[in-house]
């Protein structure tokens, strides 16, 4: 059995400039074949949360080939509420988009053309885990979040020691770039910290934005 077949239960701590932001949880059901379903759950605490209050929750649900199916998210950060849902047909090599803002009770339509087999982030991050990651590796990853395709270039960087609330672990460094205009076009650097292993566990996660923004960081607490 791969390390990938093997649930994951996942705590970080959210850190933004220096300061304990948060927290976020990553769930890994593994089903038929590839397939399962993984949910996220983030809320902001302390200072972030009076600034600015996030409260998101997300889930994923992939195929028996791994590709994903559907995405549902519903979100609360700041004034903003929505939910969303995201149907993934790679049959019919298309993707539906809808969102209703729960505040305004406005709602968004999207239909757009993807090639077959396409993942969400997150799908993007379990197919991550069921590759060989050596540094000097350029993978290419189809990728949408219902709003846009690309074929996401992910670089395989570097192996290292990283240490994190949880322990220390060698690790391998990727650096994901789905920033700049290429799916979100926020002006950002993200990198993600796999176990260097059969498991190949996210241990660190780090958006690197504008200096007037900062940087957040999603490091390993606990895992169950």
């Amino acid at each position: 059995m791969n390390g990938q077949d093997l649930p994951l239960n996942l705590s970080y701590r959210v850190e933004w400039r220096m300061i304990d932001a948060g927290k976020a949880y990553l769930k890994w059901n593994p089903g038929a074949g590839r397939g399962g379903q993984a949910n996220v759950h983030i809320e902001t605490q302390g200072l972030v949360n009076k600034l600015f209050p996030v409260k998101d929750d997300y889930s994923t649900n992939l195929d028996e080939r791994g590709c994903t199916l559907s995405t549902i998210m519903h979100a609360e950060e700041g004034s903003r509420k929505r939910d969303t849902l995201v149907t993934y047909d790679r049959i019919r090599k298309r993707v539906e988009y809808q969102e209703k803002d729960l505040v305004t009770n406005k709602t968004l339509h999207k239909d757009l053309e993807i090639p077959g087999c396409t993942f969400d982030v997150i799908g993007a991050l379990v197919e991550l885990r069921r590759l060989k990651l050596e540094p000097g590796a350029a993978l290419s990853v189809p990728v949408s979040d219902g709003k846009k395709f690309i074929n996401a270039r992910v670089e395989v960087q570097a192996k290292g020691r990283i240490k994190t609330p949880a322990g220390e672990f060698n690790a391998v460094r990727c650096e994901a770039f789905l920033f700049d205009g290429a799916l979100y076009a926020r002006k950002a650097r993200l990198h993600v910290w796999f176990t260097d292993d059969a498991a190949k566990v996210p241990v660190q996660i780090r958006i690197m934005m504008r200096f007037y923004i900062g940087t957040v960081t999603l490091q390993l607490d606990k895992s169950a």
